[in-house]
């Protein structure tokens, strides 16, 4: 039985272990290599996935490199599907749209996507997800997905209502390194 009825019981705090998670074993791997020759990037991906099931997927992409570029070609030669994507077209300052069409030589199927993404969002939860970008040397770069799911602190409060004075929730944070990509470039060639 309480022995102050006046003030409601509150659940003990979190240790801090509870209130965040940090994972930073990435679940793709990527190696790209790319070959820039006369205004276009040609490009061969190499990409491992570990979860949620071991996968391996290659692609070749051709796109320009004009900062105008609207499309980008890709063939991926172990499942035979071709594919050309748009550019990814902002609708907002956080939401962008990409549409794409796509021939399955296998099936003989053909069809067409389309994609909303947005770097914030999430089940129910804020989420951070974005790209970091790491030139190690010329034409060698690394770039890293990251992933943030968070819930901010909150701060409660009553008065004459047999709820506590003040009550913190101290949010909780889950961040994890997604993709780890290394990519090679080599550049034009200067011919006479």
């Amino acid at each position: 039985m309480d022995t102050n009825p006046g003030v409601a019981n509150v659940e003990e705090p979190a240790s801090w272990d509870e209130l965040y998670n940090i994972n930073l074993i990435p679940s793709e791997l990527f190696v790209k290599f790319r070959k820039e020759y006369e205004g276009f990037r040609l490009g061969v991906n190499l990409e491992f996935y570990n979860s949620p099931i071991n996968d391996f997927q290659t692609k070749l992409v051709l796109k320009p490199l004009s900062n105008e570029r609207r499309w980008k070609f890709i063939y991926e030669p172990i499942h035979q599907d071709v594919r050309v994507l748009s550019k990814k077209i902002p609708i907002t300052k956080f939401l962008n749209l990409q549409v794409g069409i796509g021939h399955n030589f296998s099936l003989g199927a053909i069809g067409w996507k389309w994609k909303l993404t947005s770097c914030l969002g999430g089940d129910n939860i804020s989420r951070i997800r974005n790209k970091t970008s790491l030139g190690l040397c010329e034409g060698v770069d690394f770039r890293f997905g990251w992933r943030a799911d968070y819930v901010l602190p909150e701060i409660t409060g009553a008065l004459g209502t047999g709820e506590p004075l003040f009550n913190m929730n101290s949010g909780r944070l889950e961040a994890s390194l997604d993709r780890v990509e290394a990519i090679f470039t080599h550049g034009n060639e200067q011919y006479p």
